[in-house]
């Protein structure tokens, strides 16, 4: 019976045809992969786009992420980034990924902002001390103590750190609601630009004595930067960051979703909690480094991390996943996101992935993944992922909305309440009558 719901679904892959979409600016086209030659191309968002039907499985790909970093520079950490520059079909699909790794004893990654993006970010390995402020007037410092599979929100615009308390490597996997989310890293933006900031402006800001600041562009890279750490974390109680999102733009930091009324506003489907009484709770969920039981017709299991498990997230454009599969065949069935591109990466296993463009080409684009390699499937689009490994596989992946939906084919189409006509079944799908109604009967059962 799996099998034939197996073979089933890939044949739905030629008939479905959801919309593709994305914000700022929407294209016209399921994908708009970068390139640098305008050749046969188009100009969308900042970047030429190739010719559609050129498009191949590498312009979702990356490989390498499951490489340790090395560390050994004064702050202790490396950024891996995955965004539009090494996956040129991220382009106008709002989402990167990148990795964190983090020196034992104090590995940090220092004070910063991403002005165009939210980060939810999951920990690996190893313990942070990871938190963010609020912008003026409170500047208000949330923070956590993180362990391997906790997951934690930091809100578009904040300035927000992580810090490796442990004795151990830590290693972090991180998406952002952006293709290319920026980082502005506050000691070297503030006490490093080019041409520098007028030492006035500096010693007016921060209420510094003059000869300091002369002093601390007089000295080695390393002592610098030793002591601009001192002084990013003086900042984190003056600076004052704006915050935006899009779907609606709120005017706020964030907007914790909250079932009582009392003291809220109403955002983006949410009610909203007053944001003085918002804490790390709200930012915050354990457990996601358990795994999960994959004894079921298909062979795999999502865990989601959205608005409702993080109501943090509302209004923030972003959330994650981790998905196990079964060794010899789990299956992720054939699905879409209504309102979120996905971007993934293999912790362990052998995936074998696609996604199918939308007509009239309904072109199948696979790849084979194992550990560290990342893909990405654009929003709306029919995509599944398949353990052709020996052993159980684990992924993570991040999704450009807090709440991206998901619409499972075979379930949508076989298993609808109530049932889509048998009559309209036979005629789209060109099979026996009897069949569709078998299958409308297992698939309603498995869903009702």
């Amino acid at each position: 019976m799996k099998t034939a719901h197996f073979i089933l679904v890939f044949c739905l892959l030629a008939l479905a045809s959801p919309f593709a979409y994305a914000s700022d600016p929407s294209p016209l086209q399921d994908f708009c992969v970068a390139i640098n030659d305008p050749k046969d191309a188009v100009f969308v968002n900042g970047k030429f786009c190739k010719d559609p039907k050129l498009a191949k499985a590498q312009d979702f790909y990356y490989s390498g992420l499951n490489i340790p970093r090395n560390t050994s520079n004064p702050v202790g950490s490396t950024v891996t980034p995955v965004n539009v520059a090494q996956i040129p079909g991220l382009n106008t699909l709002g989402i990167s990924l990148v990795r964190i790794d983090y020196a034992p004893n104090g590995g940090l990654n220092p004070p910063h902002t991403h002005p165009r993006a939210t980060e939810i970010l999951v920990v690996v390995e190893g313990t942070l001390y990871v938190g963010f402020v609020t912008s003026n007037t409170d500047n208000r410092l949330i923070t956590k103590v993180l362990y391997p599979g906790d997951v934690f929100v930091f809100p578009i615009g904040l300035i927000h750190f992580q810090f490796n308390v442990g004795k151990t490597n830590a290693v972090a996997f991180a998406a952002l609601s952006s293709q290319n989310p920026g980082v502005i890293t506050v000691a070297n933006a503030v006490f490093g630009s080019n041409p520098p900031i007028n030492t006035d402006v500096l010693v007016k800001a921060f209420q510094l004595d003059k000869n300091v600041h002369t002093f601390r562009a007089c000295t080695s890279i390393m002592m610098k930067r030793l002591q601009l750490f001192v002084a990013a974390f003086a900042i984190l109680a003056f600076s004052s960051l704006l915050a935006s999102a899009s779907d609606p733009s709120p005017l706020q930091d964030f907007c914790v979703a909250v079932n009582d009324t009392k003291n809220g506003v109403f955002v983006n489907g949410k009610f909203c909690k007053d944001p003085k009484l918002a804490d790390a709770e709200d930012f915050f969920y354990s457990g996601l480094n358990i795994p999960r039981n994959t004894s079921n017709p298909v062979g795999s299991t999502v865990t989601p991390v959205n608005v409702a498990q993080i109501p943090g997230l509302n209004t923030l454009g972003i959330s994650l996943v981790r998905i196990d599969y079964a060794p010899y065949g789990g299956l992720n069935p054939p699905h879409t996101h209504p309102r979120a591109t996905e971007i993934l990466v293999v912790l362990e296993g052998t995936l074998y992935v696609g996604f199918v463009i939308s007509n009239t080409d309904n072109r199948l684009i696979t790849k084979v993944l194992n550990p560290g390699d990342v893909f990405v499937f654009p929003i709306g689009l029919i995509h599944f992922q398949f353990n052709i490994g020996n052993t159980k596989a684990v992924a993570f992946a991040g999704l450009s909305s807090q709440n991206p939906g998901v619409i499972t084919i075979a379930n949508a189409v076989f298993g609808s309440n109530p049932p889509i006509n048998p009559d309209v079944l036979t005629k789209a799908i060109q099979l026996d009558k009897n069949i569709v109604t078998y299958l409308q009967s297992q698939f309603w059962w498995d869903n009702n």
